[in-house]
């Protein structure tokens, strides 16, 4: 099968974006958050998503500093109703999928499915009343942190405390796990990965890193944590992020953004790696051969050229997280 056909009959998932932090300072008067970028378009549009071919596409809550700690469930309420009015705005190339079966009929109509998430539990307010009210707005995983500290644990930058996660997080964690929600490691200190992994009940993921092994920073996993990820059943998405990829000179590539891929296959298993793209979260010129969600395809393509199956490329676009989503959230 050739790599057109094969990306136009998959579905194809894409674990994070902050696209909705763009979409929200453009409703409130203000530019966009990424000015560099050529003509302020940023990465992602509903017209790009299509022609990347995602079938689906989780939009992350995102809250900056200046809304902490006073205006954090406020500033993630007008963050969800900006998804929900670019929803309304365009329903027939949008819908809001809060379970896999609405993943499968957005592909089958031609429509993009939109999952929402928490970057951080900054918008909970350390109370799980919250949490589930979120969940009655459609969200569906939430990660952790973000790389400061919050109610429910330290994030990356915190790490120096050796802090896993409070009280208030491991009773998160059970929350999450009785309402069927997706638990996300990504930017989570080391002890807090440790804590979850001892106490997810099912699969465990990290929504955007790469392989600690070809990157060296505290953001990518390690080979280990890799492993333990795989045996929770869980699927790491592979992060677009230049200084996810290489540390080099070089500018990152495309290429080298498969090398990672690789190594996560071979550590973790073809079941366990999808893609966590983290489009509009990121400042500077994107891989090359990447320079946004609508050369999608060109993932494809280079996946098929470096020999893996229709079958196992299906599973590394969208075919891993669709199954960790029917098993977690319905």
């Amino acid at each position: 099968m050739d790599a057109q056909t094969l990306h136009q009959q998959s579905i194809i998932i894409d674990g994070h974006c902050d696209t909705l932090m763009n979409l929200q300072m453009r409703s409130d008067g203000f530019p966009p958050a990424l000015k560099q970028m050529e003509e302020n378009k940023g990465h992602i549009d509903l017209e790009r998503l299509k022609q990347g071919g995602i079938t689906a596409q989780n939009f992350a809550c995102y809250l900056s500093d200046q809304f902490l700690p006073a205006r954090a469930v406020r500033e993630t309420l007008r963050m969800i109703d900006t998804f929900y009015r670019w929803q309304e705005e365009n329903a027939a190339d949008l819908r809001l999928a809060t379970c896999a079966a609405d993943i499968e009929r957005a592909k089958a109509e031609g429509r993009v499915a939109g999952l929402l998430s928490l970057e951080g539990a900054e918008g909970l307010e350390g109370d799980l009343g919250v949490l589930r009210m979120f969940y009655r707005l459609g969200v569906r995983w939430i990660g952790l942190t973000w790389n400061r500290r919050n109610h429910a644990a330290d994030g990356l930058s915190e790490s120096r405390t050796g802090g896993g996660l409070t009280e208030f997080g491991v009773k998160l964690v059970h929350e999450m796990n009785r309402l069927g929600m997706l638990v996300d490691i990504a930017h989570l200190a080391p002890k807090g990965v440790e804590d979850v992994f001892a106490l997810c009940e099912g699969p465990v993921i990290a929504s955007h890193a790469n392989a600690r092994a070809l990157c060296d920073i505290p953001r990518n996993l390690t080979d280990e944590q890799l492993e333990r990820l795989a045996a929770s059943g869980g699927v790491v998405g592979v992060v677009f992020v230049p200084s996810f990829i290489t540390r080099g000179e070089a500018p990152a590539t495309l290429e080298m953004l498969l090398d990672h891929i690789d190594h996560i296959v071979r550590v973790a298993g073809i079941d366990h790696v999808g893609l966590g793209s983290d489009w509009d979260g990121f400042f500077g010129p994107p891989p090359v051969g990447l320079q946004d969600v609508s050369q999608t395809p060109n993932l494809t393509a280079g996946l098929l050229k470096r020999g893996y199956s229709a079958e196992a490329v299906q599973k590394i676009l969208g075919g891993n997280w669709l199954r960790v989503i029917r098993q977690v959230i319905g």
